[in-house]
């Protein structure tokens, strides 16, 4: 896949606040693969044990269409999701070392062969006030 798609997602932080928008850009370097469409998920991962006693759960928070039909080499397509539309919770780590939350941005790109690829980068979600 490093031959034939190169892409560059760029957001302006890692820590967001629960209430705030995620705003950024996905560059299109090389792409020599037919994409169909593209998606941003939010997901958050539970993991709560210890050792082998460890239990993990991926949730789908947010799905949001970013495009719909191929994109060509240079395109730029800009990203603005607002956090607040989603029941988020901040996140956690390693309450008691038995409990954490985390949350990541996963950008999925479907081919025509409805083949996936994946892009996946952690971000932190925080509040101020209960």
């Amino acid at each position: 896949i490093e031959d034939c798609l190169h892409i560059e997602f760029e957001y302006k932080k890692s820590k967001y606040h629960l209430k705030d928008v995620l705003v950024g850009k996905i560059y299109f370097l090389l792409v020599q693969i037919k994409l169909k469409h593209m998606e941003l998920e939010i997901r958050r991962r539970e993991t709560t044990g210890s050792g082998s006693n460890q239990y993990n759960e991926t949730q789908t928070m947010a799905k949001y269409e970013v495009m719909d039909g191929a994109p060509v080499k240079g395109e730029c397509i800009p990203i603005r999701l607002f956090l607040s539309a989603y029941d988020l919770t901040p996140t956690y780590k390693n309450v008691n070392n038995k409990f954490s939350v985390k949350y990541f941005l996963n950008l999925v790109l479907v081919d025509e062969e409805d083949r996936r690829y994946f892009k996946q980068q952690e971000i932190h979600l925080f509040r101020t006030e209960l």
